[in-house]
């Protein structure tokens, strides 16, 4: 889809949902917290997008066995560094400078001596501080927690923190000149010693390495002064430098969180959120990268939405009215082919000292004025007519770009510093660099003349990226863009269309209702439905049970074609065979039901009676057990009251006698 069009927040659903489905790990948490950290070091404030993503990524979420989350890894695609030193009016930088500005707690905010972003002329230079409706304080709490979760230490966040101070302090670097050559060095005021403090760097060593250039010519080394033209490039290549190696780090930091735990299975998920297609007012090497990028995926979808399906019709012996579609095929080959594309072009004209960007114009126009893709326009401009429409490219800073130098001078500064981060960033430029660094002087020139150059970096990034969607299932997710305001509720039927039309949405809609969407293979078509059949036929080979529940279900000719391997059906007829195939499970579970129902009456019926049985056999033994403990107490009481009167008898006995004795004796 093109900027603005959704596809940033539509990778974030689909994340969620993953992490749904896929949680239970906790690493899930982890994954989308991410998404606060890469917005903030990686999207900007744009005049088609209030959050517009200005790198690629691709996000890979492994699955364990259980097919839980067992970690991911993130790769980033061509960071656009130029808008670290340089906006558009009504633009911003990247969202983590203002948050640092306005979210930064007091103590934070003394050590790095921060001020407000009007101050910083990085900043000011667009006149656009803040976004309606998002709130930069309350953004840069939600970083400093997501950077927590995925374990970056309170230490390396300072350390984030200060470089990006330092950045904006590089731009407020004022030079003076010093000669009638128009030779210059830095200005030794707040912002030259602000930047040395927070990179730990020798002040000196610092204004040196913006105002000087060392060179070897033979044996001998020279040390040339810049001009302001020349310092103020230096400056800001150091800062966008600084500014690009720590969105790679912290996304080395991040994967190296994710990739706790992590077993690779081979069961994985990715979501590619990369840059929309771009056509601005002005367009620089940055939309260039991005929409050569756009054809590539493009050619993606036309290939395994057309072309494969096309191949696979003809394979199978399908006979099927062919659909037509745009294919990018020339566009590409504009930028790609050798000697003579655009790219390469474009690297040639990068190797010559004294290339420009005039030249570079006039070249392209030299070679390609044929190429029914391109035209070449006035000064140093050219229209190439992509898929999405026509753009027109303004040369200037393409050569700059490409090149992407940074003088060794600053990078031996960098590993010079007292701060880890900055010797680490050093570290990977110079380990990224071809040729082996002898000692802390260089030949001619400075830079590294070996060093590949951006757009052939980002090439071989695409192709890799290419290899990696080829050997996956792709589903596409279309955003359409309503309106170029981006306000809610208003819809624009042109624009609409247009992208429906260059997308290639339509030409997905014709091939789906005159070709055969939905396919399966013979065997799997007679497994699923065989038993719908007699068993003497559903017996057969899978071809002629395939056949079979065709024709016994009067599917129309016309519905479905028979291919060497496998069944094909036009829109809508595999569901009248799955209607009826559950029509018949549901009759043939409500017989079972019915059956298992009588069965376990017949069940219950029995258990009854035994029930009963038991219950009478076990009252009948209880009352026995109670009528002879109530007989053995009877018979007990007899005998104590038989006891009782006898005694009672034997003591009325005893006392007559005594009477009688008594009375016999004359004693009474």
């Amino acid at each position: 889809g093109e900027s603005g069009a959704g596809k940033t927040e539509t990778a974030k659903i689909a994340m969620q949902y993953l992490a749904a489905l896929g949680g239970g790990s906790g690493i899930e948490y982890e994954i989308l917290k991410t998404n606060p950290i890469l917005e903030a070091f990686g999207n900007a404030k744009t005049s088609r997008n209030d959050n517009s993503s200005r790198f690629g990524k691709l996000i890979e979420i492994h699955f364990s066995e259980t097919g839980k989350i067992s970690g991911a890894n993130i790769q980033t695609f061509l960071l656009e560094k130029s808008r670290v030193v340089q906006c558009a009016e009504g633009e911003r930088a990247y969202h983590i400078f203002y948050q640092l500005c306005v979210g930064a707690p007091p103590a934070l905010r003394e050590k790095l001596n921060l001020m407000s972003a009007k101050e910083y002329k990085y900043l000011r230079q667009s006149s656009c501080y803040s976004i309606n409706g998002v709130d930069d304080a309350e953004q840069f709490r939600i970083v400093v927690e997501a950077l927590d979760i995925v374990h970056v230490s309170k230490e390396d966040q300072e350390s984030v923190f200060a470089m990006l101070a330092a950045v904006l302090w590089l731009g407020n670097v004022s030079f003076t000149v010093i000669d009638n050559e128009n030779h210059v060095e830095p200005v030794a005021d707040e912002g030259l010693i602000t930047v040395a403090k927070l990179i730990g760097c020798d002040i000196g060593e610092l204004k040196l390495a913006l105002s000087t250039r060392k060179m070897r010519v033979g044996n001998d080394t020279i040390v040339q002064n810049l001009t302001l033209s020349q310092a103020t490039d230096t400056r800001d290549a150091l800062a966008k430098s600084i500014y690009a190696c720590l969105f790679e780090w912290l996304v080395e930091q991040i994967n190296k969180s994710l990739a706790v735990g992590k077993r690779r299975t081979g069961r994985s998920i990715s979501i590619l959120d990369i840059y929309g297609f771009e056509s601005f007012d002005r367009n620089s090497f940055e939309q260039f990268c991005i929409n050569y990028a756009n054809e590539r995926l493009q050619q993606h979808f036309n290939r395994h939405l057309f072309k494969l399906e096309q191949e696979e019709y003809i394979q199978d012996g399908i006979d099927w009215a062919k659909v037509d579609f745009e294919d990018n095929k020339d566009c590409l080959n504009l930028f790609e082919k050798k000697p003579l594309g655009l790219l390469s072009l474009l690297d040639e004209e990068s190797t010559f000292p004294n290339g420009t960007d005039l030249t570079f114009a006039n070249k392209l126009k030299q070679h390609l004025n044929s190429n029914p893709c391109f035209r070449g326009e006035r000064d140093k401009s050219f229209t190439v007519s992509h898929y999405a429409g026509e753009v027109i490219y303004d040369t200037t800073g393409f050569l700059e770009k490409n090149r992407d130098l940074l003088h060794l001078d600053s990078i031996e500064l960098l590993s010079s510093c007292s701060c880890h981060l900055p010797q680490i960033f050093a570290s990977n430029m110079l380990s990224q660099s071809n040729k082996p660094v002898v000692g802390p002087l260089y030949k001619a020139g400075g830079a590294d003349s070996q060093k590949l150059s951006v757009a052939t970096k980002f090439k071989g990034q695409l192709f890799q990226l290419m290899q990696r969607l080829e050997s996956t299932t792709p589903h596409f997710i279309r955003c359409i863009k309503p309106n170029n305001f981006q306000s809610p509720g208003l819809y624009e039927q042109g624009l609409v269309l247009q992208q429906l039309r260059c997308c290639g949405v339509l030409e997905v809609v014709r091939i789906s209702r005159s070709g055969f969407p939905t396919r399966m293979s013979h065997q799997k078509f007679a497994r699923r439905y065989g038993f719908l059949l007699l068993e003497s036929v559903a017996s057969q080979d899978p071809l002629s049970v395939s056949v079979a529940i065709l024709h016994q279900f009067n599917i129309l000719p016309e519905m479905y074609q028979v291919g060497y391997t496998k069944l094909f059906f036009r829109a809508g007829q595999i569901g009248m065979l799955e209607d009826t195939r559950n029509r018949t499970l549901h009759g043939i579970l409500r017989v079972q039901s019915c059956f298992r129902g009588h069965q376990a009456r017949l069940c219950l019926k029995e258990l009854r009676r035994g029930i009963v049985a038991l219950q009478s056999f076990i009252r009948g033994e209880k009352i026995r057990k109670e009528y002879a403990l109530v007989l053995q107490r009877h018979r007990a009481a007899v005998v104590i009251q038989r006891q009782i009167k006898s005694r009672v008898a034997r003591q009325k006995l005893k006392n007559i006698k005594y009477s009688s004795i008594m009375i016999q004796s004359g004693k009474i």
